[in-house]
């Protein structure tokens, strides 16, 4: 599968918090529904933030440890359990594109946006892929943690002779449609506090080391610091909405300042709502 036809803008990589960040995803897919530019982008969580999945039990949370850390809290459209994005071990992307212009089947669409993902993980040197086979889960509520799935769960192997050669998830991906629009999202492991994802849980089974176990950080694998894995990130991305015949990238692009107004307005109605978050759980749209 080639990557649709339609001209693209690429941001780079900006620092905000989680609750802007997850607005403005819902932004660009709004934007692309419109008929404007789809958008390629990096993005970097300050302060550190922990997103509930669409339907996840705020129980799930340790409330008082996430603050006395600093850690935010917002919920996301999409499914699954709650990711800890370090501010600076998590490289996050997003991809927002008409619906009209990608596969109608949310697999085949998952796939054909995943692609440079994997080619960013190429470039870097690590081998990362779909899991071969399931693996089973270790605590539900944590999405790094929930079982592992050939069909959309990306694993990186460890270096040959290492302590932990086994696959082990780098990659939550994940998507959504808005508006005839659809936006995938996803956190890119660059390096692993195992404490402080395992703490934003409220009473997790799973010791920090078995938490290693389980997911790998790009530092762990590859010489590489962390601005070099962004450009990474953000050259594949580039690179594949440019090799489709008819697409443009706007390798330079920005946020116009009605989208940033629009993503305020979606961050006072909902990602930083303490109802939205705390107690409806998938609440709102």
């Amino acid at each position: 599968m080639s990557a649709p036809a339609v001209d693209w803008r690429l941001i780079r990589e900006e620092a905000r918090p989680g609750p802007k960040q997850m607005a403005l995803d819902e932004v660009a897919a709004e934007t692309a529904a419109a008929g404007g530019p789809a958008t390629l982008r990096t993005y970097r969580w300050e302060p550190s933030c922990l997103t509930l999945g669409r339907h996840q039990e705020p129980a799930t949370v340790d409330w008082g440890f996430c603050e006395r850390e600093g850690i935010e809290v917002s919920r996301r459209q999409t499914g699954g359990g709650g990711i800890y994005h370090d501010g600076a071990g998590d490289i996050a992307y997003s991809i927002a594109v008409p619906a009209e212009t990608v596969p109608g089947e949310l697999l085949d669409c998952y796939h054909l946006l995943c692609e440079p993902v994997l080619d960013a993980f190429d470039r870097l040197g690590i081998d990362a892929d779909y899991v071969d086979e399931p693996m089973p889960e270790l605590h539900r509520p944590a999405c790094y943690l929930r079982e592992l799935h050939p069909a959309h769960d990306v694993v990186a192997a460890g270096p040959s002779g290492g302590e932990r050669t086994g696959p082990r998830k780098i990659a939550g991906n994940a998507q959504y449609r808005k508006r005839e629009a659809v936006i995938q999202h996803g956190s890119l492991t660059f390096s692993v506090d195992a404490a402080r994802h395992l703490g934003v849980f409220a009473d997790p089974p799973v010791t920090a080391d078995e938490f290693r176990e389980r997911v790998v950080g790009m530092d762990d694998l590859v010489d590489v610091d962390r601005a070099d894995a962004v450009a990474t990130v953000e050259a594949a991305l580039a690179d594949w909405a440019g090799a489709a015949a008819g697409s443009t990238v706007d390798a330079d692009g920005s946020w116009t300042d009605a989208e940033l107004e629009r993503a305020e307005e979606l961050v006072a109605e909902k990602y930083r709502n303490e109802e939205w978050i705390r107690s409806r759980p998938g609440g709102g749209a």
